[in-house]
């Protein structure tokens, strides 16, 4: 079995400054997921952070990751474009790329998107949050219970401005009523692209184990086949059979009247 090879990617902000946060994740979130990742058979996760020269994500990383995750809250704006770029382009060929809780407001899923995907209701109230399975036979959901709940996180609710899901694999009810669509998926270019919503970095989200068990799961679901057909993109390529002279293939010639 060929091994997955996976960037989580964080800002680590949050935890450098609060002490608390730091309390729940004194490795990052990064860290964190990247541990769990590790504890897998056939998946081999690094790191990497806003801080870090070009963000941690040159083009040598990027081209050395099959999966990247992606957690984003404060700093949106920090992340450069050229970075941003270079994601995007490796989304297209094929990368996988999981965005969690607040990295629907980041640059990437919002050039995925096309949208402005940090349209949405919030509410920080430490409620509970129940997660229910809608698409029982995805990939993502293999393990999990039909529901599972969050005894405490962030409200996110609807409606929620992202461009129509290929899939939905989750929907939300939070405890002050509202619901939300926690787990969708996207396909861009030869990329799969799946957003998970929880993950709000003062509660201990990423130690549950049903949420591992959704991450887990994605990064299988969303890496790229090893043997995928050459596909060009963006390239004029030679015409793999003869192609009659043009004049032959004028509109009128063809459709048997006088051309103009």
């Amino acid at each position: 079995m060929s091994t997955i090879r996976v960037t989580v990617w964080n800002e680590f902000l949050h935890e450098a400054r609060h002490e608390a946060i730091r309390a729940i994740y004194p490795e990052g979130i990064h860290g964190c997921i990247a541990g769990f990742l590790n504890a897998q058979e056939g998946i081999t996760a690094g790191t990497a952070t806003l801080r870090e020269e070009q963000h941690g994500l040159t083009q040598e990383v990027l081209d050395n990751t099959d999966v990247l995750l992606w957690w984003g809250h404060m700093a949106h704006h920090e992340v450069s474009d050229e970075v941003v770029d270079r994601v995007y382009g490796r989304v297209m060929a094929g990368m996988g790329l999981v965005v969690l809780h607040s990295g629907h407001a980041s640059k990437i899923f919002r050039k995925l998107c096309g949208t402005d995907s940090d349209a949405l209701r919030w509410r920080e109230a430490n409620e509970k949050e129940i997660l229910w399975v809608i698409n029982p036979s995805h990939p993502i959901v293999q393990g999990l219970p039909e529901q599972f709940s969050l005894p405490h996180e962030e409200m996110y609710g609807e409606p929620f401005v992202i461009p129509k899901p290929e899939e939905i694999v989750f929907i939300s009810w939070f405890e002050g009523g509202e619901v939300f669509r926690s787990g969708v998926t996207y396909k861009r270019g030869l990329g799969k692209v799946f957003y998970f919503r929880p993950g709000h970095e003062t509660f201990p989200t990423f130690h549950d184990k049903n949420i591992q068990r959704v991450i887990i799961n994605a990064v299988r679901w969303a890496q790229a086949p090893k043997e995928m057909p050459r596909v060009r993109l963006g390239e004029n390529p030679d015409p793999l059979m003869p192609i009659r002279d043009m004049q032959e293939n004028t509109l009128g010639k063809l459709g048997g009247y006088d051309a103009p």
